[in-house]
């Protein structure tokens, strides 16, 4: 049972990391220091897209799950998990190509409109 709830765990801060990847730079309007957190995320994150890796959370849950007498699953987190929400079934390389420009384009917005704030003054102060 322990296993099981290790690997429950695991998939919670594997989702939370994705969550905080996607729009953790939010988080900078209102503590600065969180961008030396957050952009090392968006850059391991988007290589991890790019180059097809798999992250080292998805072996280490599998061997949880297989710990627990689950059956474990093959692929990534993202393909396990999330793209049969957010996309038919398969991730290929045209899939994981757009969700790495997503991250980007996201996190772009986000550092843009805080650096203009800073630079040109925001009037909600």
């Amino acid at each position: 049972m322990s296993y099981r709830i290790a690997a429950d765990l695991l998939v919670v801060l594997h989702f939370s990391f994705i969550v905080f990847v996607v729009l953790g730079g939010l988080l900078a309007f209102k503590w600065r220091r969180v961008m030396f957190l957050h952009l090392p995320a968006v850059i391991w994150a988007v290589l991890l897209e790019l180059n097809s890796w798999i992250c080292p959370l998805t072996p280490w849950e599998q061997q949880l799950r297989q710990g627990a007498g689950e059956a474990g699953y093959t692929g990534s987190f993202i393909a396990h998990y999330l793209m049969p929400v957010l996309y038919p079934p398969g991730l290929d390389e045209p899939a994981q190509l757009m969700l790495a420009v997503a991250v980007i384009l996201i996190n772009l917005l986000i550092y843009g409109w805080l650096l203009g704030r800073r630079v040109f003054g925001s009037p909600l102060r």
